[in-house]
């Protein structure tokens, strides 16, 4: 009897150059690139392009904000992913089933949202919007659960960085083109694409292996264990110094780019640039960058490491703020556009991929789907807040100062960084 193939330690080695071609070749390289076009997809159908479809039937600005609460849903992710650890579906397996029972959700509630529209009943409307954020956002737990678990934590970067591209397909499909396709053929049209469009990351998942069982027997933890335990094990596992100064950290990683975030588009207009340049320069030159943005930090971390990566991607997402100091001193000028969006758009790029593998290593395999939406809760939770807040500071200053301030809000985030730096090993993972 011929011994089982085994492959060798070359075969599994994806540090280096040598190794970055192999971790992005890996076939679940390829998986992830779907499953980030599906994750990236419904984000903005309950956001920015809900918001346009609903002003473009009239509604008052007041209910559109209160509308978008709906995405909230994104935010609170962790409070139900304990339930996706505990209880697997009696079919496809414990990740793939509650992958497609996420996407078909997203299907119906798309179309019923394109069907139903806003004019018909605005209380069901919203009501299917609320189902297509909870939907995506179960589908986030589990996609971020099976690229932790499909993989070891060498390729983890690989895998970042192609479900980082294909999430900005999945922005560019429901942002522009849904746009461009409800100004041609009305938007119940463009919804229904974008409900036809979750077909592929479906088929994908249905097509991919699901990642091998984990040791701890799931289906032994009672459902109070189900809540509890992830966060025991974080806490007992890292103690509680740490533990608390991880969570801080990964919070107030990309606080200097949120702060700013919410001020982008009111910033753009009072610089000058019409609504033509702002889709021309941030919605589609700026994607592109941000997706080479998320390759490159695939790539140095596969040839340097995680851990001094995280210095580089700390400091880049601050001190890109800079730049829009740029469009501030020269507004209207499109070569200073062009170099604040090449900035804030690659460091983002690159910083986003860098989190992620950073936010992956620090998850246990027995508890991933609730210890990862922890993480990517908080990492996306300070950005809630201080936006709401940043147009006081600019009101009772200026954008360059305010840019100014953005930036040195970073000092705490290496603060943190230098006093975890010898205590944590995030290229080895639980």
């Amino acid at each position: 009897m011929m011994s089982p193939t085994r492959s060798s330690p070359e075969e599994n080695n994806y540090q280096g150059w040598r190794g970055i071609k192999r971790a992005f070749a890996t076939p679940s390289a390829l998986t992830m690139l779907c499953l980030g076009f599906g994750s990236g997809l419904p984000f903005l159908l309950v956001g920015a392009t809900l918001s346009t479809w609903l002003r473009d039937t009239g509604l008052a600005l007041s209910a559109i904000g209160l509308v978008s609460y709906a995405s909230f849903f994104y935010v609170l992710k962790f409070l139900w992913a304990p339930l996706i650890d505990r209880y697997p579906l009696p079919f496809l397996g414990r990740r793939k089933g509650w992958l497609a029972v996420s996407q078909l959700l997203l299907i119906i509630a798309l179309t019923g949202m394109a069907l139903l529209g806003p004019g018909s009943s605005l209380l069901i409307f919203v009501m299917l919007a609320g189902l297509v954020a909870f939907a995506g956002a179960t589908q986030d737990i589990v996609v971020d659960a099976y690229r932790i678990e499909i993989a070891p934590v060498e390729s983890q970067a690989a895998l970042a960085a192609t479900y980082i591209l294909g999430y900005r397909f999945g922005l560019i499909i429901s942002g522009a083109i849904a746009l461009y396709l409800a100004e041609l053929s009305g938007w119940t049209n463009a919804y229904l694409i974008m409900a036809a469009s979750i077909f592929i990351p479906l088929f994908a998942g249905l097509l991919s292996k699901e990642p091998a069982a984990q040791a701890l027997t799931i289906r032994e933890i009672r459902i109070g264990d189900a809540f509890i335990k992830p966060f025991q094990e974080f806490f007992s596992r890292n103690g509680l110094s740490l533990a608390l100064a991880l969570l801080l950290f990964v919070g107030l990683f990309k606080l200097p780019d949120q702060m700013i975030g919410v001020l982008a588009g009111p910033f753009y207009l009072d610089s000058g640039y019409t609504k033509a340049d702002i889709a021309t320069v941030s919605k589609l030159y700026g994607v592109w960058i941000g997706i080479a943005g998320a390759f490159l930090g695939g790539l140095c971390i596969a040839a340097f490491s995680l851990r001094p990566m995280l210095v580089v991607a700390t400091i880049a997402v601050s001190v890109s703020n800079i730049a829009f100091l740029l469009m501030a001193q020269y507004p209207a000028e499109t070569w200073a556009f062009f170099a604040a969006i090449s900035a804030d758009n690659l460091s983002q790029g690159f910083a986003g991929v860098v989190l992620v593998a950073f936010m992956s290593s620090l998850t246990n395999r027995n508890f991933t789907a609730t210890q990862y939406a922890l993480l990517a809760s908080l990492a996306n939770l300070p950005g809630k807040f201080v936006g709401g807040l940043s147009g006081y500071m600019v009101e009772a200053t200026s954008y360059s100062a305010f840019f100014i301030l953005s930036t040195v809000s970073v000092v705490p985030t290496l603060l943190l960084l230098a006093w975890i730096w010898h205590q944590v090993q995030p290229d080895k993972q639980t």
